[in-house]
């Protein structure tokens, strides 16, 4: 029997569907890359954006022809809201729960999800990573600020961080196997802990893994503005392992839009968390997250996030027109912003990013850097610095991928840098 897993949307899905491969593999079944050897197929939805939701609509119509040919079981898990659940129960021979991950094997026996939710005790399940030199590792599930354009309170739940000595174990168990790169993830990182009186908080979590003997980096995805404390900046400089990396969604550069959006701090709050960044790691790479065309953001309020881009001068930007979710607060507003004027105001803010990001890699050529080798293609090995940029290096072969090596950066384009190696 032979599986085949479907992920979409962010870091967690693909770290859960680690975890799904782990009882899969459990239970005898064999990983197959293709969806047309599969007797099962998983899905590991995202409910952030319509566009995914759309997808696995299109790949239900696939598989249900396929359904005629052959026998097939489908699965769902992942991010899916109430009213994308009960579209899907139709479609799919199994909906349930990634909470619930642990009771699958009973799961897939009687094709019903069961009424049972174990907080938790799905993230106590070893994962099988997909590469033997980056790690995706879970600190918490959840978030507690209910946005008003977002769907992941509704789909993961409220907060729940892992007990601090698991994540510690799971580091030190992957470092000691050669491990070089640690991504600790969760929907809002900074606020790890604030659901238990007997944990750490981030920072002092960082710090504990920091300590941990190896010559590994550590990154972290997602940071929320509003918790980001004065003793987390300092870790950048702290703790040696922390990459010169931040994400930081600004997601709008008007604090009147941003409290529509329910987002709790002001665009000027923002900007001196960056300044504050800055001042304690003065050459770090800051990235963001920004939605254009969220409902009633107007024309002036718009050319307030142009301002934060020429601003802040950001390294990258991941940017996403408005799209209405079902059940957010946001679901009930007027999306009185057109798709043509929300693709304008993508572009321009497109430009006003490879304009700064261009002058921020333009400071590297010249320079030796540390990089992670991850893929040798073509000829060239690629790989990403500690600040996030990626290099594609000349005078390498595949035996450096899954290892640290010193690059010259010679040249560079507004979204990656060229090197050859030392």
């Amino acid at each position: 029997m032979k599986y085949f897993i479907l992920v979409l949307g962010c870091q967690m899905n693909n770290s859960d569907a680690e975890r799904i491969e782990t009882v899969l593999n459990g239970l005898g079944y064999k990983k197959t890359g293709k969806e047309k050897d599969a007797d099962l197929i998983v899905a590991v939805a995202c409910s952030v954006r319509q566009a995914a939701i759309d997808r696995i609509h299109g790949k239900v119509r696939n598989w249900q022809r396929e359904k005629q040919k052959r026998k097939l079981v489908t699965v769902l898990t992942g991010c899916v809201l109430a009213t994308d659940k009960k579209k899907f129960t139709e479609s799919f021979d199994l909906v349930f729960n990634i909470e619930n991950l642990t009771l699958l094997p009973e799961m897939l026996h009687s094709m019903k999800e069961t009424d049972v939710r174990e907080r938790g005790k799905y993230l106590t399940l070893k994962p099988m990573h997909s590469s033997g030199f980056q790690a995706l590792v879970p600190i918490m599930t959840g978030c507690n600020n209910f946005c008003a354009y977002c769907a992941v309170p509704f789909t993961r739940g409220r907060e729940y961080s892992r007990p601090a000595e698991d994540i510690i174990s799971e580091v030190k168990e992957l470092v000691e196997n050669g491990c070089k790169e640690i991504t600790l993830l969760g929907q809002n990182v900074n606020s790890y802990g604030n659901d238990k009186k007997d944990l750490p908080n981030f920072a002092e979590l960082l710090s504990k893994i920091n300590d941990i003997p190896g010559d590994f980096w550590i990154r972290y995805i997602t940071s929320h503005p509003k918790d980001m404390s004065q003793d987390l900046i300092k870790k950048f400089v702290q703790c040696s392992k922390v990459c010169g990396y931040l994400h930081l969604p600004l997601q709008a550069g008007s604090s009147e839009v941003l409290k529509n959006m329910n987002r709790n701090y002001t665009y000027e709050h923002y900007k001196n968390l960056i300044e504050r960044v800055r001042a304690v790691k003065p050459n770090i790479a800051i990235s963001t997250d920004i939605i254009v065309g969220f409902p009633g953001e107007t024309i002036e309020q718009f050319e307030d996030t142009m301002e934060a881009f020429k601003d802040l001068k950001y390294d990258m930007a991941y940017i996403a027109q408005y799209s209405p979710r079902s059940g957010t607060k946001a679901a009930s507003f007027d999306d009185n912003v057109d798709k043509k004027e929300k693709k304008r105001r993508l572009k321009v803010l497109t430009e006003i990013l490879a304009g700064t990001a261009l002058e921020k890699n333009k400071k590297y050529v010249g320079q030796t850097e540390k990089v992670l080798a991850e893929k040798f293609e073509k000829g060239l090995l690629f790989g990403h610095t500690d600040s996030f940029k990626l290099v594609a290096i000349s005078g390498g072969s595949k035996e450096y991928v899954g290892n640290f090596v010193q690059v010259i950066i010679t040249d560079n384009n507004p979204w990656a840098l060229e090197g050859t190696m030392v």
